[in-house]
């Protein structure tokens, strides 16, 4: 049998890079777009050590020390109709919620998680927050879940209605 020509490896080389990229795809194709415009990018990396030092009246945990690592700083500029809600922009920025620690704390007594402050959506209606389990929600004087990081970020830009929280019994 003959050797396989340099093409045809090139071509079988490619075809299992892309196979191993679609298989750690996180996201869908049109998310992933709308992400990388954004200025993320997969292993993308920010140093979260000012964001620690200024928010440190918030109660820190692992899974937002993830996120913010790898969203910290990307704004997503998406509008128009979505799924069940319009889209709206939303920017991974938990600067923005300097001053709202007591509002934190209250949420997140209220309903059981240690909220953190990831951002805003829209024009400031909701904060973006995340618990200690990586679920995604939008705070304001109630909690509506928005689900685990990617399908979170999912439902944000394609615009589908987060769910109301109930109070825990």
């Amino acid at each position: 049998m003959a050797e396989a020509g340099p093409w045809k490896r090139a071509a079988e080389a490619l075809k299992k890079r892309k196979k191993t990229e679609e298989a750690e795809t996180r996201f869908t194709t049109e998310v992933e777009r709308v992400l990388r415009l954004s200025g993320w990018s997969p292993g993308r990396r920010t140093d979260i050590a000012v964001w620690k030092e200024q928010l440190s009246g918030f109660s820190w945990h692992p899974a937002a020390e993830r996120f913010l690592t790898e969203f910290g700083g990307v704004s997503v500029d998406v509008s128009g109709p979505g799924v069940d809600v319009a889209r709206e922009p939303f920017t991974i920025d938990p600067e923005l919620a300097v001053g709202e620690e007591e509002a934190f704390e209250e949420l997140s007594e209220r309903f059981g998680r240690r909220f953190f402050p990831l951002g805003e959506i829209g024009q400031g209606e909701f904060f973006l927050a995340l618990d200690e389990d990586g679920v995604l929600y939008l705070l304001a004087a109630w909690a509506f879940r928005l689900g685990p990081v990617e399908q979170g970020l999912e439902n944000l830009v394609t615009g589908v209605k987060a769910v109301k929280l109930s109070l825990p019994e």
